[in-house]
């Protein structure tokens, strides 16, 4: 077997899928921490996706819009370790989809039944997936072949 074979019959499936979920995460982040720190740009139009959030996070401007772009940091810190199969990048996507579920659940018990509820179901899955023990293996191996 050649070695590009041999990287992906031993990749767990999703793989690939979280680090490029990582990734937008980090991109819509930044994005969304750079038009409450700098108001009046074209990227502005973004917030007709979620008109809710602007109306409750426009007022607090760069209280947070910084914490968005350290979101936004610590999400493709997440995804480059992720893509090179670090264990800490692992444990970083763990711990971030982990404290998305607890903040899902505290919607849900702050009368955002739905959303919350919704939002739990999801991030409870991705945290399932990577909890798995084959996917963990996958960054616990020193033999793992990097995604390159």
């Amino acid at each position: 077997m050649n070695s590009s074979a041999a990287r992906t019959a031993g990749s767990p499936r999703g793989k690939s899928a979280i680090g490029i979920f990582l990734l937008f995460g980090a991109v819509m982040a930044s994005l969304a921490g750079a038009t409450l720190l700098w108001r009046g740009t074209a990227f502005d139009r973004m917030w007709t996706l979620n008109p809710r959030a602007y109306k409750e996070l426009a007022p607090l401007g760069k209280v947070v819009g910084i914490p968005f772009l350290m979101l936004g940091v610590l999400l493709a810190v997440a995804s480059l370790g992720w893509f090179k199969r670090r264990v800490w990048g692992w444990r970083l996507a763990v711990a971030i989809i982990a404290i998305q579920v607890l903040g899902d659940l505290v919607n849900a018990f702050r009368g955002d039944v739905v959303r919350g509820g919704i939002g739990f179901v999801i991030a409870g899955a991705l945290l399932v997936y990577l909890l798995r023990p084959e996917v963990r293996a996958a960054f616990v191996s020193a033999n793992a072949p990097s995604l390159r």
